[in-house]
Formats: C-alpha cells, structure tokens, sequence
C-alpha cells in the first residue's frame, strides 16, 4: 500500500453552497448522489397532465373525506389488527422472511421516542436492539478481521461494504436465515486514515466496497433478536462486488449500445453500483435497485455527441469520482456505453451462492429506488418501481408469465423467467379538484413498451427499455416529487409510495398539481426552533393508490395523498385525518413496510424538523389510520434505510447509513463514533426487538 504525506492526503473537495435535500450535509449529497440537487434539472419537459384545481393557497385544510374507516376493521391497542380490501385475496404469498403472526411490534402501544440529536440507535420504551453486523466485518471465508489502516481491495470484497441500505431476510429454518444488503455509496473522507493510502488505493478499495451482501444469521435471545451464524464461513454467504459477473436479460441484452472493450457481446457487467433500496419476490429472490450511477464516469477527452441528450436526460455530465485512473471503463471518452449498463433491476438467488445475478432491462433503465413485487389476481408478477429524481415518474411493470407456486424445480425456473418478458407502463395521475377538502383522484397506468412491442412512437422496444426517461417523457405522466419506495400493502391491496421531497416544486418548470400541492412549507431549524417558511416541498408525502378492481394488473386506480408530512403545527400537514395534536412530526419519507396487520412502517431520509431521522409505524385503517408515531431514532448524521420487519413481527431490521455523515468530518475528527466500538463510525444493521 503506498503511503502519502497527510498535507497530500486526496480528499474530495466538497461543494459550499447550493440546496441541500432536506438536511442532508454537503458530504452526503456530495458521496451519494453527486450533487444531483445542485444540477440543472434533469426533465426539462413541460406536459401539461394534471386536470384539477391547482392547489393555491393550502392553509389549514379539513380533508373532510380523507380519514375513512375500512369496514370490518379491528383494533387493538391502538393498531389496526385484520381486515382490508376485498383486493388483499389477490396478493401474493408472504414473501419469505414477512411477518406472519402477532409479534410485538404490530401489538404493542409504546410512547413514541421523541425528536433528539444523540449520538445512538434509540428506541421506544420497552424496546432494545442487537448491532447484526458492521461494515469491515467478515462476510466470507478468507475474510480479515477489519482494520481501518490495512484496507485492501482483497478484503473489501470480502467483508461487510460501506453504507448498508436495502435489508431483506430470507428464512432457512425456523432458526436460521439469509440477511441480504445493499452497499449503496462510499465517504472517503470518513473511511481512510489520512496519509495511510495513495489517491489510486482509496479508489480501488472505494469501487470494492460497493455492491451487495448476504449474510447467514441464527436466532438469539430475547425473541426477535438475530445474530451472525458462521462469523463469515457460512457456504451461503456472499459478496457481490465490483468484479462479480452479472448477466443482462431482455430485449436490451447484446444491444450495440451495450457493448464494450471488456464485453463485446454486451450481456455481462461487471459489478453493480449505488444500489439503494430494493425487494423480495414472492419466488424468494431479492431485487435491488441501481440508483445514481450517473456520478461515476469521468469525461476523460470529452463526451460522445451521439449520445448527448440521452447523458443530459440521465444527469451524466462526466463529472465523476477520478475512478477512470484505476479502471478505463469509468472514462466515457475510452467507453461511453459503460454508463448505459447501469441504472437496471438486480435479481440476486440468495439461496444459491453460486448462481450468476442478473439485470433486468424489461424493467426499464433509470435512477432506480428498488422494486416490490405483488401477484396480479390472475398470478402475474406486477413490479412497482420510483425513479428517484426531482420531477421523474412512478412506473410499474406487469409479466406475460404467471407465478408457479408448486415449489418443483420447474415452477422455479418459471418464476425465475418472470422479470424477462412482460409491459413496462408508467403513471399519470389526475386530480379530481380541491373543493372535496382533499388531494385525491384517478390514475392511469400509460404503456410504453412491451418486450415485442413498443408504445412510444420513433422509438424501438431496446430504445424504449435504455432510455427510458425520454420514453415516458413523450406520453406526458405526472412529474412527482422524488418517488422513491413503492411498494404493495400485503393486507388491504394498497400501493403506498415514498415522495421524499422536492425544494423546486412551484417554480415555472414544476408548477403545482393536486398530487404535488406544495409550493411551500413550515419547518424548524433546530428541535423547539419556531417554525419558519420555506419554499418547495420540504417535507415530503406518501401516496396511496388502489389498484381497479382490486388487481394489480389493472391500468386505471385512484390515488390520495394519505400523509403530508410535516412538522403537525404547520397547518398544511395531514395525517390520513387522525387528531395532528396525537402523532410524532415526520419529514422526508423514504422507505417504507408492512407488518402482519397492514400497518405502515416508514423511514426518513433528511429530516428538516431538527431531529435525527427514524422509522415510524402508521396504521392505514379503522380509527387510528394516520397515526405516526415515532419507534427509533438513529445517530447523528446518519439515515434510517430498510426498514424490515419480520420474525412474525418480533424484529424490526434498520440498516443505520452513513453515521457521523456531517460537514467538516474527517477521519481523525469524526462527528459520531457510532456504533461505538471504534474512534470512527461504521454503517452498521441494527435489530430491534421487545425487551425482556
């Protein structure tokens, strides 16, 4: 490893000024999404789509019809327990490692943990939790216990990566289970003693620790809590890294545009990049989702005129990490296809480790959030998908295939086949006007392509699936605020999406509609700091949308806006119509879950209320819908990714992401110490469960 004077240490240089999404630090926009909120606006395009009142003047609304009551809902303590939508009868099986049963978690009244800056995972009363695994920690055979001044790219790709996102769990036994992660983005200027590695080094052990994780886990004690089994020498753990082989599938596998110096045939990439959040299928695969690999690629002697509005329209500028000086297919001079083999669907096969991953193109090419998985009512797999950008679009896709649920070999390799072949539509919503006291409508699920077949005029099927942001740009859906997690409610049919924010919403190119109705909210500077005014969409939404007829395949669906979130004092935050004097501020939703009971768990990302993010439980029927209540909170500088619950609703799974991610820190003057085993934090998996 070369070694470098400190004054010589190669520290990214951080941009000082511009908006920050939500109250994020300059680093964490900077490590993350490079600066994505700084840059022009990807969409640029001005449809015209919504037909309602335009939300003028939001102020305190009744939302008269927004808190209705499923009928044969029953309450316990405060939680919904059963009951839904006739359209629940047409979900898919739980998805291996769902809840199932009546675990604390869904059960359990708890006050809720109030808004704090501490440098700590805090729960409810009641409640403790287990760190599960930390990066730098042995994932498979071979692997060193972690040092943070002997890094290498040999072990990077075989202990735990950096800044954990996505959590499944998939069950072995009624002991033991696979735990699957996401390793979403580096922060160089936290992970590297300063003078100990070369600016090429850092690049390289960088790269290696992206990519993904699975790792095998046994029951511990008290219920619900998890541990490491095999201390990284189980045969089922794995590390998918920068060097792992993943094959493409679909119309867009072999496509010109695809190939490479490295891979002529244009079917197998290397590695998979800024994988965010993510899903488990009904057939026991996980799905996660390439997000903002557009940071990566370096302009080297400048950028191909072929494909000009195709990068603009991605956000690929050639301002990338340097990584070009350690691997040429970062440099879009020498490779400008390499970018388009980013930004697609991973399918990985947990419970084998030595099958090949896979990216989806069926499913379309963009700044992926992840996928979630339902079964139409006459077993298709219907795919929900958010492209996470100011102004994109929410997207869903629905197979040709049928789930097989035999369990044979056969039925297996059917549900495997699923994701290959089916059409790839994307959302217009309508408002029904404000006089009604509420933000709600209709929907329309606009085809763009099938895998024969395209929809979009001038544009071919593999055109449609590579550039699928200028597809859906020409059918004109509805530009929404930062759709990040989609994802069906197993219990009542539902589709609830994550709308992390938007601080452009109610300029000229992105004027208000009835399903993005702020042009403005209130929000504090610190925890009891007056509210003051901001503008934009500070704080976020989730929508709620019901599939026609109860079935996922359906083309039309009507939607509401179940929470504007918020500080409760500020009058344009609603609640699903539940008391605001009785629920926890929530701001900057991003994924979300369900337990056995339907209820909706959601964590933030750039919390703007001054707290530390967290996960929230909200039930989204009978007389407490909208009642969000505050369960964690995580360290300082750090987001709440996941959630999970599973254990027959026992545990709850967070994936705590860059911890003591605030400006100024560095490896020697760290902002958290998090987990607290070490003088720097480490991106850890935290579980939590009831106390004894």
């Amino acid at each position: 490893m070369t070694s470098v004077r400190p004054e010589n240490r190669p520290l990214l240089a951080l941009a000082a000024e511009g908006t920050r999404h939500g109250s994020r630090s300059h680093m964490t926009c900077f490590f993350r999404c490079g600066n994505a909120c700084d840059q022009p606006e990807p969409n640029p395009t001005d449809h015209v789509h919504i037909r309602d009142e335009i939300a003028k003047a939001v102020g305190r609304r009744s939302f008269l019809r927004g808190g209705t009551i499923t009928a044969g809902a029953l309450v316990v303590g405060g939680v919904v327990q059963s009951g839904g939508l006739a359209a629940a009868a047409t979900q898919a099986p739980r998805r291996p490692g769902a809840p199932t049963g009546h675990g604390a978690l869904r059960q359990a009244a708890f006050a809720p943990v109030e808004p704090n800056k501490r440098d700590a995972f805090v729960t409810a009363k009641g409640f403790d939790h287990d760190v599960v695994i930390r990066w730098g920690d042995p994932v498979v055979k071979g692997a060193p216990e972690f040092d943070a001044h002997t890094q290498s790219v040999a072990s990077a790709r075989r202990q735990f990566g950096y800044n954990c996102d996505y959590v499944g769990l998939l069950p072995l036994d009624e002991d033991e289970a696979l735990l699957v992660v996401n390793h979403e983005y580096t922060d160089e200027n936290l992970m590297f003693p300063t003078g100990a590695y070369s600016a090429d080094d850092i690049k390289r052990i960088a790269i290696a620790s992206h990519g993904m994780s699975v790792v095998k886990l046994r029951r511990h004690k008290p219920a619900g809590s998890w541990k490491r089994a095999g201390l990284g020498h189980s045969r089922q753990n794995r590390r998918l890294h920068d060097a792992t082989v993943f094959e493409l599938t679909g119309p867009v596998a072999g496509d010109a545009r695809m190939r490479t110096s490295a891979d002529p045939t244009g079917r197998n990439v290397l590695g998979t990049l800024n994988n965010c959040a993510g899903g488990t299928t009904p057939w026991g695969t996980v799905l996660s989702g390439e997000e903002n690999f557009n940071q990566y690629f370096d302009k080297g002697t400048g950028l191909d005129p072929r494909y000009a509005a195709e990068y603009a329209r991605y956000g690929i500028n050639g301002s990338g990490k340097g990584w070009s000086s350690v691997d040429p297919r970062f440099d879009l001079s020498k490779e400008p296809h390499e970018p388009h083999r980013f930004g697609w669907i991973v399918e990985v096969d947990p419970y084998d480790p030595t099958s090949t991953p896979r990216k989806h193109t069926m499913l379309g090419r963009f700044k992926h959030e992840g996928a979630n998985v339902a079964l139409a009512g006459d077993g298709r797999a219907v795919a929900y998908l958010g492209d996470d950008e100011r102004g994109d679009y929410l997207y869903k896709f629905v197979s040709t295939g049928r789930y097989d649920a035999r369990g044979t070999r056969a039925a297996r390799a059917n549900n495997l086949d699923l994701l290959t072949r089916g059409t790839l539509y994307v959302a217009r919503l309508v408002g029904d006007g404000t006089e009604d006291g509420v933000f709600d409508g209709t929907g329309t699920w606009i085809p763009l392509t099938t895998d024969t077949q395209s929809f979009v005029p001038g544009m071919s099927v593999a055109d449609v699936l590579l550039f699928t942001r200028l597809a859906a740009d020409k059918v004109a859906p509805t530009k929404m605020d930062r759709p990040e997690d989609v994802e069906p409610n197993p219990v009542n049919g539902k589709v609830y999406a994550a709308l992390t924010n938007n601080s452009n919403r109610g300029t000229a190119s992105m004027p208000v509609d009835e399903a993005n109705p702020l042009a403005g909210s209130q929000v504090r500077a610190s925890i009891g700091a007056p509210l003051t005014n901001a503008s934009g969409n500070r704080n976020g939404y989730v929508l709620e949308m019901t599939p026609d007829g109860g079935d996922h395949a359906a083309t039309t669906f009507t939607w509401d806006l179940f929470l504007v979130c918020g500080d409760p004092a500020a009058p344009e935050t609603w609640f699903g119509g539940f008391d605001k004097s009785k629920v926890s501020p929530i701001s900057c939703p991003d994924n979300v879950a369900f337990d056995s009971a339907g209820n909706l768990w959601i964590s933030t990302d750039g919390n703007v209320l001054g707290s530390n993010d967290g996960v929230f439980r909200v039930p989204v029927a009978g007389p407490n819908r909208g009642q969000v209540q505050q369960f964690c909170t995580v360290p300082k500088g750090a987001e709440a990714c996941g959630p999970l619950i599973a254990d027959d609703d026992r545990s709850l799974f967070v994936a705590v992401q860059h911890p003591g991610e605030i400006d100024g820190a560095t490896f020697e003057n760290q902002a958290s110490t998090w987990p607290h085993t070490d003088a720097f934090p480490r991106p850890s998996v935290v579980v939590a469960f009831k106390s004894r």
